[in-house]
Parts: C-alpha cells; structure tokens; sequence
C-alpha cells in the first residue's frame, strides 16, 4: 500500500470549502470525475463513526461503490473515511477477496486557512492498481471543486 498526496489552494474561508465539499449536491459535481458513467454520489451521513456508501452507476448501468466509515471528523478541520469493502449488484461486500482490496484503506482531508485561503490536503491509501487512476482523477476533481467554490 502506498500513500498518495494531493492538495489544492482554495480563495474561500475553510468552512465554505467543506461545506460545498460534503453537501450533496456540490458533492455531486466535483466528484463526477471519478465516475464518468453518470456521477457519483453518496447515502448516508458525514457523522464520526457513521457508515456511507459511495455510489455509481457503472458501465454496466448497475450501481456500484465503496462501503466505508466515517472514521474521524472534525468540523472545517480534518475528516478521515475508512473504506471497508465494495457494494456491487445492490449489496454490501465487505469479506470477498475483491473487497479486501479496500479494507484498512483510508482517504484523509485536511484543512488549513491563511489570509482567506484555504489549503485543501487529501491523502489516501492506494495500490498499484488504482495509483495512475488517482494520479490522473484527483488532481482535476480538486480542480472542480475549487472552480464550484470559488464561483
């Protein structure tokens, strides 16, 4: 496993960047760069220790995504999701072979404010499979977010 790191300047105070990161319409449309399939979107809450779903339609047409945990928040200060397993064919995986894949798998979001400029840090665990994906999908999705923000 390996840890990826991406981050991005953001002219708005740190509550509004995490307030149009995590409402689900915003949410919605910054991260429709991972799942051009249709958008992604997610079921649940941001709560510590609640579960969410992170979902999608995939080429197929079924919806597909991670099973995760809220592991850690910290209002407009940090959030920590643990990824658990897949939800594929209308049903949480968490215990396949394919889904171990994403256990103990973590995705961290940092954030600081300087002068009315927020700094945006995402770290998150990978593997060899995924790490061109994330290298070529996150750098433009924060991308999107900030454009969503600053607008």
């Amino acid at each position: 496993m390996e840890k990826l790191h991406f981050s991005i300047a953001i002219k708005a105070p740190k509550q509004k960047v995490w307030d149009v990161m995590l409402a689900d319409a915003t949410y919605r449309e910054w991260t429709d760069v991972f799942n051009p399939e249709g958008g992604s979107y997610y079921e649940g809450n941001w709560n510590e220790g609640s579960k969410m779903l992170f979902l999608g339609p995939g080429s197929d047409g079924k919806i597909g995504g991670m099973v995760s945990r809220i592991a850690v928040n910290r209002p407009y200060e940090y959030i920590s999701i643990e990824h658990m397993g897949e939800f594929i064919n209308g049903h949480e995986d968490t215990t396949s072979e394919r889904a171990k894949v994403w256990t103990e798998m973590y995705e961290n979001y940092t954030f600081t404010e300087h002068d009315g400029v927020t700094t945006l840090k995402v770290d998150l665990d990978s593997n060899d499979m995924f790490k061109e994906m994330f290298a070529a999908m996150w750098p433009k999705a924060l991308a999107k977010l900030k454009q969503i923000v600053e607008k």
